[in-house]
């Protein structure tokens, strides 16, 4: 509903980011409770849909554009259901905001937004500020996007403990999670704008310069942006299929929507607050039952604020080539290696598997992620940032925190207490895809090798290839690279392939890389 804005009345302009929801939003909260009119408003940044800072990839690809004009557009919705709008601008949010300003001069104005913490969002604040000061409108910034409020913390953020473990003991011993904001059924009004500024309309895929992606049957991850398939993604999980329950056993699979919460996409984009996830499952735990599971998606959800708080540490360290450790080292940049691991054709079917699945989908697992990013680095000794920057192409659930401070860590230059940590890619296949069924999902071309054989085409005879309909370096490669390490799980995979599939260092999984997404 309009209505008209007088002399001295407060507007508030709530300005959405990653915080693409309306339940515990601070930020609509305390413009409703303060001001006498509301605009909310979205900014479709060009910056947003350039080239990544280094190797030039599209920065949000096909998959999460698609998947932020859905977010984008249920957040309007809902927006109209309790009584406001939202404001749909193509352009930067420093342009927006001085329109919006210089339509309702003679108000009391306020800009509200979450803070952010990592470069190009902070430069976009300083620039906000400045069309504040110059204005005389109020600024107020919140924090709003971690499980634990940065303002509860029991050290300060230059102090943040270099180990998980001793940030996750610290905060779990001396805080609590703070309850969620309570949101009115109804906003305030929205105000009436002069006649050149409309209300906007979503864009196209193809005006932020992608396409639309292409469904595919096979995705682990075939569900919608938006609080609304949040909220429902998040009562499936929890009540529906009391799924939680045994989340710390089916984590790490491979294949299907189940073997992982799958929050890490809403969470990303601000659709699903960590600490609606928390209260819910308070209530899952006294109704239901409170176990290592449920523990669980708590400690991942902590992982993500961990990389929160470490990248406001170490600043733009963690963008560097030799990370927030400053550790020199050589990486190679041989775009021909990169292309093949890009592409899913190195010839190592657990590597190609998955960075298929990341191609036809924008989802990957959180164990296919750490293994990848460690072939990367350790084995072909690329350069990190090139998968990095991949990541945050391709990933629906990308996250500049848990994306940068994951692969800083699998390079051996985060915050990793162990030294040259390295996966084992035909060991870690067998654990987690002993009979191959994953990869052969994704790399149909060696469908026909049976069981456990298929890990390793080329320790097969010329008659086990030709039975398989394989010829290696043509319809499949020869590997890029073999290492001396392989050697111990290549013969009797099923004798050496009963690993733990419930077991393995996480990080955020499922909130992000383990959730580089932030997997949750």
């Amino acid at each position: 509903m309009l209505s008209i804005v007088k002399m001295s009345t407060k507007v508030a302009i709530c300005l959405f980011r990653n915080d693409l929801r309306y339940h515990d939003n601070e930020i609509l909260a305390l413009a409703h409770k303060s001001a006498d009119f509301v605009l909310p408003l979205y900014c479709f940044d060009s910056r947003h849909f350039e080239g990544t800072h280094h190797y030039k990839f599209p920065k949000t690809g096909a998959f999460r554009t698609q998947f932020l004009l859905e977010s984008v557009e249920d957040l309007r919705k809902t927006l109209v259901k309790h009584g406001s709008n939202l404001m749909i601008f193509h352009g930067k949010p420093e342009e927006a905001i001085f329109k919006v300003f210089k339509s309702l001069a003679g108000s009391k104005l306020t800009l509200v937004l979450q803070t952010e913490v990592t470069k190009e969002e902070m430069d976009v604040e300083k620039c906000l500020q400045k069309i504040c000061q110059e204005t005389r409108a109020s600024y107020i910034n919140i924090w709003g996007s971690t499980l634990y409020h940065k303002g509860d913390l029991p050290f300060q953020i230059n102090h943040v403990p270099d180990s998980y473990t001793g940030f996750r003991k610290d905060v779990e011993e001396k805080l609590r999670i703070r309850p969620e904001i309570t949101m009115p059924d109804k906003m305030k009004p929205v105000p009436t704008l002069a006649p050149e500024i409309s209300w906007g309309n979503l864009p196209t895929i193809e005006g932020l310069n992608s396409t639309k992606p292409i469904p595919c049957l096979s995705s682990a991850f075939p569900f919608n942006g938006g609080e609304t398939a949040a909220l429902q993604r998040l009562k499936s999980y929890l009540w529906d299929t009391n799924a939680v329950a045994q989340y710390k056993e089916t984590r790490n699979g491979l294949i299907g929507t189940e073997y992982s919460t799958k929050f890490s996409p809403w969470l990303a984009h601000g659709c699903l607050s960590p600490r609606r996830i928390h209260w819910e499952l308070e209530k899952y735990e006294l109704q239901r039952t409170k176990n290592q599971s449920t523990y669980w998606v708590r400690f991942e959800l902590l992982w993500r604020d961990y990389f929160k708080f470490v990248s406001m540490k170490y600043g733009d360290r963690i963008f560097y080539p030799n990370g927030m450790k400053g550790k020199r080292q050589q990486w190679k940049k041989d775009m021909e290696l990169f292309k093949a691991w890009q592409m899913g054709r190195t010839g190592v079917p657990f590597v190609d598997a998955n960075m298929r699945e990341l191609l036809a989908t924008g989802w990957m697992s959180n164990r296919g992620r750490q293994n990848v990013a460690s072939f990367l680095v350790k084995d072909l000794l690329l350069d990190w940032r090139l998968g990095a920057e991949w990541f945050e192409s391709l990933l629906l659930d990308h996250d500049v925190c848990s994306n940068y401070g994951n692969w800083n860590y699998v390079a051996g230059i985060g915050n990793d207490p162990r030294e040259n940590r390295k996966f084992n890619m035909i060991k870690q296949s067998m654990d987690y895809d002993l009979e191959g069924n994953y990869i052969r999902m994704w790399v149909p071309e060696l469908k026909e090798i049976p069981g456990s054989k298929i890990h390793s085409p080329w320790m097969l005879s010329s008659g086990a290839l030709s039975a398989a309909k394989i010829r290696l370096g043509d319809n499949y490669p020869n590997p890029v690279v073999v290492a001396p390490e392989w050697s111990r799980h290549q013969k009797g995979a099923k004798e050496v392939g009963r690993g733990n599939p419930k077991g393995g260092s996480q990080r955020g999984i499922d909130f992000y890389f383990k959730n580089p997404g932030s997997q949750k």
